[in-house]
């Protein structure tokens, strides 16, 4: 494939400022959000049995894979995987249910790329993406500088996509890699931008 990229000037910008303009065509209006890889060990709490399957070219078996906090098991549902004290994987989709597995997976199957792989609906699967300005809170306040500065300088790519009816238009999602501590959905990094400005390069 073959990209065409343009220069961004992000540095020196402060969270939901744009970058200095540039050859690129940019897109306004989009809203952020993140998902991640949840962690076992981070969880506690009620413990729940979970059935599915033990490899993952199957759909929505019955064999039990563990069991583990409900908590971890709820938030394997809701961002599609998570790593269990076993060291294995724990991953979910709407059309196939729980598995095991060796590694994180995205809709497609293949590994997933912390602070790479992304889901956007209505972007071409290969789609570059780069986000020129984190844009500001839901409520209309500033973005945590830190968070922006990484997620504006990571290069991402659309080879994700949403479980139907979470996604929508203008909506992209980037993935974290694993959560970094039991409060993680509570931290800076567990966020969701407004009005943000993305560039998008589609594959050719």
């Amino acid at each position: 494939m073959r990209w065409t990229w343009a220069v961004l000037l992000l540095a020196g910008c402060s969270a939901g400022q744009v970058a200095p303009p540039h050859p690129g065509a940019t897109d306004e209006g989009w809203q952020v959000t993140v998902y991640y890889t949840a962690v076992e060990s981070f969880h506690s709490g009620p413990a729940v049995a979970v059935r599915g399957c033990r490899v993952i070219d199957c759909e929505h078996g019955d064999d039990l894979l563990g069991t583990v906090p409900r908590s971890f098991a709820r938030a394997v549902e809701d961002e599609g995987t998570g790593r269990m004290t076993s060291g294995r994987y724990l991953n979910w989709s709407h059309d196939k249910g729980y598995w095991l597995d060796d590694e994180p997976r995205d809709s497609f199957g293949k590994p997933l790329k912390p602070f790479v792989s992304a889901a956007a609906d209505g972007v071409r699967t290969g789609s570059r993406i780069k986000l020129v300005s984190c844009g500001q809170t839901p409520e209309g306040g500033n973005v945590d500088p830190v968070v922006c500065r990484k997620l504006a300088s990571s290069s991402w790519e659309i080879t994700d996509e949403f479980t139907p009816g979470l996604g929508g238009e203008r909506h992209i999602d980037l993935y974290l890699g694993e959560e970094t501590g039991p409060g993680f959905t509570e931290s800076p990094w567990y966020t969701t931008f407004a009005q943000a400005v993305l560039e998008i390069h589609q594959p050719s």
